[in-house]
């Protein structure tokens, strides 16, 4: 597939121009942005349609095919905010990934996936919402507005849309997705991501939410973590809009509301109160969010709200379940956290750390309303987002990241090159019963082999040489005890046909 960017001719009209064969990042880079597509600066074109310059220039008369004139090195850096993975790194996330995909199949969720690719309308929300503003988005060459995937839920919508009332519920799907928002790159935060997303649709009560976050928990347990280290805030939409409700703020203010207390612990409070200002509230409208935006327990909400109020008795039966799982003790009842996405209508949820120094490490809720807003029937819907980002910071910060070594079982070299059919026979063989065999491609002297064997900490050495070869075995050396001898190669077979290894972080 091959890439292309957008600019305007002198018509005003829309161009594609292909680039190279990663169009991916090459729309990151050259189309983000709200609702057109960016100009590229001449330094950027100069990239754009190699091949197609190529051809062009063949077909003009009598042109010669010149060399093409000698290029410094490109930049070795990914596009601002992206990562590259590294064979060390790769194996770290994989680790990470392993837990998150764990976890969900304990808890009887089924995986799925969608195209980081969508249909820009199914991202594009109630004005004010930072996450619009941040789209990867850009039109197509048959002139389709489309946008990079911000966040999996609105596809796991259309996903189950798709299925209709054949879908059996309740549904309880997790995925490991990539997303991409454009934002400013700070600690924990890249325009690129993966997230863990956990999804549970067709249960109404909080029964839900608390199954969620014992996934969460189980996760964090797993990978080291305790609620010393980790905290889960616990809130409900539904507070903050019982106190609009209450100083009767009109509608259409409500989602900018929502966003501008959903940044209160990273803004001044003078900054809040001016943007909530800003958004027609009066002086005792802000009051009145601020002080209920203070309360941090579940008596205190009782008895601003009162008893028979439905977010004080979802809440108390969500805190009693905790308790019935095992983990209260990582519950905090923070009234301020309300999520800043518009579809969240009921509790909500973030998991921070509990000295307070990094973004949020995951976060989710309930969201009833989504699937009626894309036109479908309304189901009562939950479920959280978990991203790889901040939660490698914090594993790093407390020494709890495992660094995994490249491992390898076995190393196969021939002493004779007219043995190397032979060679690649005994590798496959054991291949096939599981082991992990990294074959010397090359002729080397065996001190440069044992280097080999050092870099990748090889178990054994498998010397296929010509006398050892006509007896039928092989010569192998255990690097460990430095004991070696020669084996026939069925007794080398049968002898590791129930070793099999997980080479996943290898």
């Amino acid at each position: 597939m091959k890439a292309f960017l957008a600019h305007q001719n002198q018509e005003g009209k829309e161009v594609v121009l292909l680039a190279g064969s990663n169009w991916l990042i090459q729309a990151l880079v050259h189309t983000a942005g709200p609702a057109t597509s960016a100009v590229p600066r001449p330094s950027q074109c100069s990239q754009i349609g190699t091949e197609e310059q190529e051809a062009a220039g063949s077909r003009k008369a009598g042109a010669s095919s010149a060399p093409p004139a000698k290029q410094g090195l490109i930049s070795t850096q990914p596009p601002r905010g992206t990562r590259d993975f590294h064979p060390e790194e790769m194996r770290q996330r994989n680790w990470l990934f392993d837990h998150m995909a764990a976890v969900s199949r304990v808890f009887a969720f089924e995986q799925v996936d969608a195209p980081v690719l969508e249909s820009e309308e199914l991202f594009v929300r109630k004005a004010g919402e930072e996450i619009t503003d941040q789209l990867y988005n850009f039109e197509d060459k048959g002139g389709r507005r489309m946008a990079l995937r911000p966040e999996f839920t609105p596809s796991l919508a259309r996903m189950v849309l798709q299925k209709g009332k054949g879908l059996p519920l309740p549904v309880k799907w997790f995925t490991l997705a990539q997303c991409w928002r454009f934002e400013r790159s700070t600690r924990g935060r890249r325009r690129e991501h993966y997230q863990w997303n956990m999804d549970c649709i067709g249960v109404a009560g909080v029964e839900a939410e608390a199954e969620l976050l014992a996934a969460m928990v189980m996760f964090f347990r797993r990978v080291g973590l305790s609620s010393k280290d980790v905290a889960i805030k616990i809130s409900s939409r539904q507070l903050l809009q019982a106190v609009l409700v209450h100083h009767q703020i009109p509608a259409e203010s409500t989602s900018r509301v929502f966003v501008t207390v959903d940044k209160m612990d990273k803004l001044p409070q003078e900054t809040v109160e001016a943007e909530l200002k800003g958004a027609g509230l009066n002086e005792e409208a802000i009051s009145g969010i601020m002080t209920a935006m203070q309360v941090r327990s579940l008596p205190d909400l009782e008895k601003l709200l009162g008893s028979d109020d439905t977010a004080v008795q979802q809440l108390q039966r969500l805190f009693e379940l905790a308790a019935g799982y095992g983990y209260d003790d990582w519950l905090v009842f923070d009234a301020s956290i309300v999520r800043g996405l518009a579809y969240y209508t009921g509790i909500v949820f973030e998991a921070r750390d509990r000295k307070g120094e990094l973004r949020a490490i995951a976060g989710g809720g309930r969201y009833d309303q989504l699937l009626q807003t894309f036109g479908g029937q309304q189901q009562p819907c939950a479920g959280f987002g978990f991203g790889d980002a901040v939660i490698m910071e914090l594993l790093k910060d407390l020494d709890l990241l495992p660094h995994f070594q490249h491992k390898v079982q076995d190393v196969v070299v021939v002493m004779d090159e007219g043995l190397r059919s032979a060679a690649c026979d005994v590798a496959m063989q054991l291949r096939q019963a599981g082991r992990s065999v990294d074959v010397v491609l090359e002729s080397k002297k065996m001190k440069q082999v044992f280097k080999v064997t050092e870099r990748v900490s090889a178990e054994r050495l498998l010397i296929v040489a010509p006398k050892e070869w006509e007896a039928g075995r092989v010569r192998v050396k255990s690097l460990g005890s430095r004991e070696e001898s020669d084996v026939l190669l069925a007794d080398l077979i049968s002898m590791c046909g129930s070793d099999k290894s997980d080479a996943k972080h290898v």
